[in-house]
C-alpha cells in the first residue's frame, strides 16, 4: 500500500492512498491529517485497509501535485552498507581507506545526519551539486521510515547526493560533502506494510540523462544491504529521541564510474520496485 502528500486543485495539502496507478483515495476526508499520524498508528497497514473499505472521495492522480512525504521527521543516513559502497569510498582517498574498510565489518554502522525535514527536495524539484566540488554523484537509496518508537512503518525512495572529491580529501569533511542545500531528495511515495523479507526482494535502479541522452544506468538488489533493517533502526534510535519519527537512508550500491560527475541540467531517475520513482533535475548551488 502506497501513501503520499499532495496538493489538490484548491491548493490544499491532503493525504492520499494509491487505489491504482491513476487514482488516489482522499484520506484527509476521513480526518487523516498527516503521514506522521499514519506512521504512529500501531498497525499502519490495517489502519489503511480499514480506510480503503470506506466510501471515500477519489482523485485522479493527474489532477494533483505530489509533495515530499517527509513532514517533521529528521533525515539521517547510513553509509558503507554495500560492498560496492565500501570499495568506492576507499577509492576516493588512501587517507580514509582504512576507516571505511573497518566500518564495513564493525558491529557499529556509520550513521550521520543528512537533512532537516523542511530542506528535503520533493520529486520533480531540483537537487543540488556544490559549486566548490568537481566530483558530484547521486546515491540512490532505500529509505526506512520510522515512528517515534523506532519501529519501521514504511519505505521510500531517496537520493543522498554526495560530493566525492570533498569527502575524499579528508574524512572530516564528510558533513560538507553530504549536507548542503538541496542535497537530499525523498518521495513521492511511502510503501506501508511490507516486511523486510519482501523489501529485500526489491531492486533499485538509477538512470541519469543529459541533454536527452542516457549517460549512466545501474541496478542493485536491496538484498545486498549487509546490515539488517532492525540493526540499522537499533543504532539509529540508540540514545536518541525522535518525537515525530525519523527517516534513514540505508546506503547505496550503485556508484558511477570514477570519471563521471553530474552537471547542471542532468536528470536523475531512481526507481525501487515496490515503491515507485523519484525524479529530479540538477542545479548548481
Amino acid at each position: 500500500m502506497k501513501i503520499c502528500r499532495y496538493v489538490n486543485a484548491d491548493n490544499q495539502v491532503h493525504i492520499g492512498l494509491a487505489k491504482d496507478d491513476n487514482t488516489l483515495i482522499d484520506l484527509t476526508s476521513a480526518e487523516v491529517e498527516s503521514i506522521t499520524s499514519i506512521m504512529e498508528n500501531e498497525v499502519p497497514k490495517k489502519f489503511l485497509l480499514d480506510l480503503k473499505d470506506k466510501d471515500l472521495p477519489e482523485v485522479p492522480l493527474n489532477d494533483v501535485t505530489l509533495l515530499c512525504p517527509i513532514e517533521m521527521q529528521e533525515v539521517w543516513a547510513a553509509g558503507v552498507t554495500y560492498l560496492r559502497s565500501k570499495d568506492a569510498r576507499m577509492e576516493e582517498s588512501d587517507f580514509s581507506a582504512t576507516a571505511y574498510d573497518r566500518v564495513y565489518d564493525a558491529p557499529r554502522p556509520e550513521i550521520f545526519f543528512k537533512s532537516l525535514p523542511e530542506k528535503v527536495v520533493t520529486c520533480g524539484d531540483k537537487v543540488g551539486i556544490r559549486k566548490d566540488a568537481k566530483w558530484n554523484v547521486p546515491e540512490p537509496e532505500l529509505v526506512l521510515i520510522m515512528n517515534s518508537n523506532g519501529d519501521i512503518s514504511g519505505y521510500a525512495v531517496g537520493n543522498d547526493m554526495s560530493s566525492r572529491d570533498i569527502e575524499g580529501e579528508n574524512l572530516l569533511y564528510l558533513p560538507q560533502a553530504k549536507v548542503y542545500h538541496r542535497s537530499c531528495a525523498i518521495g513521492p511515495w511511502i510503501t506501508v506494510g511490507a516486511k523486510e523479507a519482501e523489501a529485500r526482494e526489491w531492486e533499485i535502479s538509477l538512470n541519469i540523462e543529459r541533454a536527452g541522452n542516457k549517460v549512466f544506468e545501474g541496478k542493485v538488489s536491496v538484498n545486498q544491504i549487509k546490515r539488517s533493517f532492525d540493526e540499522l533502526s537499533k543504532y539509529m534510535n540508540q540514545s536518541q529521541e525522535f518525537p515525530f519519527g525519523s527517516a534513514l537512508l540505508t546506503g547505496t550500491g550503485i556508484v558511477p564510474d570514477d570519471d563521471f560527475t553530474l552537471i547542471e541540467g542532468d536528470t536523475i531517475s531512481i526507481y525501487i520496485t515496490g515503491i515507485g520513482c523519484l525524479k529530479n533535475s540538477v542545479i548548481s548551488v
